[in-house]
């Protein structure tokens, strides 16, 4: 059993590689997005701030991937796990459950190709259209949080999926 943990700006390929590790090895895949997309759908007439819109998404997710655990499913959290809490939720989860924590960080460090993925993708609500800051997008592909006491492994997504794919698997499986 385990429990991966996806990291990575958006456009990066997370959810594409969480896809294929679901459909190779099993898991049950969390998608921030879709979670996030539909509280704000269902709120879409009542003003909401969008950082609370992303903890009330986050609260619902930690909900389902506790309930998975507990049943003695393998989970994928697919999201851009941005935040230290998220990594320490995770671990902590991963210790309570008794199940393998993995970390896999998406990177891309090409903000074209990032773009062009963002503006020809079928894009979620909760979903950003463009990097609008180099800044910020150097900043985030750079501090991504990881935690200190498991291994983690980052992929460059800028390569074809066949090249790396096997390389995550064997990961995840140690």
């Amino acid at each position: 059993m385990f429990f991966v943990q996806m990291s990575g700006f958006p456009g990066s390929g997370k959810s594409t590689l969480a896809q294929q590790i679901s459909k190779r090895i099993g898991g049950v895949i969390i998608d921030h997005d879709i979670v996030k997309s539909a509280l704000l759908h269902s709120i879409k007439e009542t003003s909401i701030d969008v950082k609370l819109a992303g903890k009330i998404s986050y609260n619902i997710e930690w909900s389902l991937i506790e309930f998975y655990l507990s049943q003695g499913q393998a989970v994928i959290l697919d999201s851009p796990c941005l935040y230290e809490e998220l990594v320490k939720k995770g671990t902590e989860l991963s210790k309570k459950y008794n199940v393998k924590y993995k970390y896999v960080e998406c990177y891309l460090d090409d903000i074209n190709e990032v773009n062009f993925r963002l503006k020809n993708r079928e894009r979620m609500v909760s979903q950003i259209k463009e990097i609008k800051s180099q800044e910020n997008f150097k900043y985030t592909i750079e501090n991504s949080e990881k935690s200190p006491e498991h291994k983690s492994m980052v992929v460059n997504t800028g390569q074809p999926l066949d090249g790396y794919i096997q390389d995550v698997i064997n990961y995840i499986n140690e």
